[in-house]
């Protein structure tokens, strides 16, 4: 299903989640939602930027066509010196050619706030969910062992005009929670 098809304006349900900060656009001098979070004690390291063709899941939920290339961003997360998640954050050519989405340096304010610069603000955010074991690149990089269990968040966000304008798969190592909120009107 792409997040393009789940429109429900009319739901009388409005949900929160941990994600929030994360998704808004940071202030001049605010660090970026994972350094305030972390206290300081986290980290993040640039392992890669570049033009690539996404896996199937990230194309559909960007609506790209078979082939469509995307520049992704890819992140090792650490907390006290510890790999704990591993982010990959994919964003259509459209979006990201020219701007320091694809550029390898770190973006002051994180990417949010980027793009809220470049026009694009999340009106709705689609997350998937999923627990399975890892790879064993993932797990290399997570110092666990292939198979182990991990939570895998992808988080896709939409423009007021519906169009997806980013997409991040998130392999998050274990023990960990999520908080989903939802107020019914």
């Amino acid at each position: 299903m792409k997040a393009s098809d789940l429109d429900r304006a009319d739901s009388p349900v409005a949900w929160t989640s941990g994600s929030t900060p994360y998704l808004r656009p940071r202030r001049p001098g605010e660090p970026d939602a994972w350094t305030e979070e972390s206290s300081g004690r986290g980290t993040q390291h640039l392992a890669e930027v570049g033009e690539v063709t996404p896996p199937a899941a990230i194309r559909d939920a960007l609506d790209l066509r078979d082939g469509e290339a995307a520049i992704v961003r890819r992140r090792v997360i650490s907390l006290d010196g510890t790999p704990v998640e591993l982010a990959d954050s994919y964003y259509p050519e459209r979006v990201a050619a020219g701007s320091a989405l694809a550029a390898r340096t770190k973006i002051k304010g994180g990417a949010p706030t980027l793009l809220a610069n470049l026009g694009y603000t999340a009106a709705r955010v689609v997350e998937d969910v999923e627990a399975r074991g890892a790879t064993a690149d993932e797990a290399e990089t997570l110092g666990i062992q292939p198979g182990e269990p991990v939570l895998t968040l992808l988080r896709t966000s939409i423009s007021a005009n519906g169009a997806p304008f980013e997409a991040s798969l998130m392999v998050m190592r274990g023990p960990h929670r999520m908080r989903y909120e939802m107020r019914v009107d």
